[in-house]
């Protein structure tokens, strides 16, 4: 049975992610950091259906937390086979007014959390010459976003670090993609008004705007194939082509 470590596991996409490979059958080590009653209940759920995962808090924008989190993944399933690059925040603001925390804070917790844990989680992989990392970008870092100039970076320093890495650890057969979602609806969205998601849906060709499972179906597939890497894969309803 193959481990997943999701790391900001327990809201939107990477809630969807976690309770449905838990119910495909993978071993999954759920992170948090501030959703511990969340975190929580899809393990209580999830077990009130036999299913078993395993929940870590761990604020991976710092090196020691990461650090934590991976030794735990290890000394449960011994291997971590899967890292899922999921946690993430957003922020809208006009350029001019983002501040150095501001900023900071974006790369630390969006870019400089997928460094972390990818470095920390490798080890194990290329020990095993065997592993798959899919990092969640975002149509943003592929186009750009105004007024989320700072959010656009980090997922667009996401996607450089993919195609990077990919090259070096081919050899190791170890796999490196990333998924950059077009406009899903999650909580991160929900600051948008119905005007602004009518009007995405209204310049979408498919007409609507994506869910949580249809980022998952994406991610199962890139788990199952065995030819796929260094790509950024855009599920985004024909929004951006």
């Amino acid at each position: 049975m193959k481990t997943v470590l999701v790391t900001g596991g327990s809201r939107g996409i990477g809630k969807c992610v976690t309770e449905n490979l838990a119910k495909d059958g993978f071993n999954v080590v759920l992170n948090y950091n501030k959703s511990e009653k969340q975190a929580k209940e899809i393990k209580e759920n999830l077990s009130k259906q036999g299913i078993n995962i395993e929940i870590y808090k761990a604020d991976v924008s710092k090196r020691e937390d990461v650090k934590k989190l991976v030794k735990f993944a290890l000394n449960k399933f011994k291997n971590i086979d899967i890292l899922i690059n999921n946690a993430g925040i957003a922020k809208l603001q006009m350029f001019n007014d983002i501040t150095d925390e501001d900023w900071n804070e974006m790369i630390n917790t969006n870019l400089n959390s997928v460094f972390y844990t990818t470095q920390e989680v490798l080890p194990n992989m290329i020990h095993n010459k065997n592993g798959c990392i899919i990092n969640i970008s975002s149509i943003w870092g592929i186009v750009g976003a105004s007024c989320e100039v700072a959010y656009s970076v980090s997922k667009a320093g996401i996607d450089g670090m993919t195609k990077s890495l990919a090259k070096e650890l081919g050899l190791s057969n170890i796999r490196v993609n990333s998924i950059a979602p077009g406009v899903i609806d999650t909580e991160m969205n929900s600051n948008l008004d119905n005007a602004i998601k009518e009007q995405i849906k209204d310049e979408t060709p498919l007409n609507k705007i994506g869910k949580p499972i249809d980022i998952y179906r994406c991610i199962k597939w890139l788990i199952e194939d065995e030819f796929t890497t260094g790509q950024i894969i855009s599920p985004n309803g024909g929004y951006v082509i």
